[in-house]
């Protein structure tokens, strides 16, 4: 976000007060107009993202089962052949049977990526909804940013990781939260039919235009919801 500048430290310590060429001590470099976040935690902590992550197990239960299930059965497939590898292993002519050993470490891997795989596809519904949150909420984050700032008088906000140290004082994480509260207190959960993230739907586009196409037009986030549904 544009408003999330960086800066060095040693820039921080050139706006504070100079007396007679010595650093003034930190309590009393306070310097107006200066504020510093921290954008994770001012999105993670706000009523939308912890609503949404408290309903999603309820509203997504069949996914979760499910992904809970195929887990389970793809554990279950690979222990006899992991115990059997282990075996063979560390038998006497493990050495002149390398390439059965080979051929029995290739199984397990292939079965744990086919499962890995077959359990993210399961939990597609659930990346989408969180994605959609997120988006959701990012689409609020540079208008709290910005009311933050005006009732703290704050013409400038670093992110705090571009910060060797700072004050308390700056930190406007919470300020922020709260602004989202107010704007978006509750997010929708479930995303609408064929939604995709933001970041795919400009791939798409840029696809598209490049092809020649007209681009689809993608479904935007809905509006605020009660329940966050």
């Amino acid at each position: 976000m544009k408003l999330l500048l960086k800066c060095t430290a040693a820039a921080l310590m050139l706006a504070g007060p100079l007396a007679a060429g010595v650093m003034a001590p930190v309590a009393a470099q306070t310097v107006t107009g200066i504020g510093i976040a921290d954008q994770r935690r001012a999105v993670v902590e706000s009523s939308a993202f912890v609503n949404s992550n408290a309903q999603r197990p309820t509203t997504y239960k069949a996914q979760y089962d499910a992904a809970q299930a195929k887990s389970t059965q793809i554990r279950q497939q690979l222990e006899p052949l992991v115990n059997k590898f282990n075996t063979d292993v560390q038998a006497p002519n493990a050495n002149a049977n390398q390439a059965a050993l080979q051929q029995q470490l290739a199984q397990i891997q292939g079965l744990r990526e086919q499962g890995s795989q077959e359990v993210q596809e399961i939990l597609q519904p659930v990346a989408l909804s969180e994605a959609y949150v997120l988006e959701q909420i990012s689409d609020k984050f540079d208008q709290a940013v910005r009311a933050a700032m005006g009732k703290r008088k704050v013409s400038v906000v670093f992110e705090v990781g571009s910060t060797l140290a700072h004050n308390d004082a700056y930190d406007m994480t919470r300020d922020i939260t709260a602004e989202l509260n107010a704007l978006i207190p509750n997010a929708q959960l479930v995303p609408p039919p064929g939604w995709l993230p933001r970041q795919q739907r400009e791939q798409q586009a840029r696809a598209a235009a490049a092809n020649g196409a007209a681009p689809v037009a993608p479904a935007a986030p809905a509006t605020q919801q009660p329940e966050g549904r």
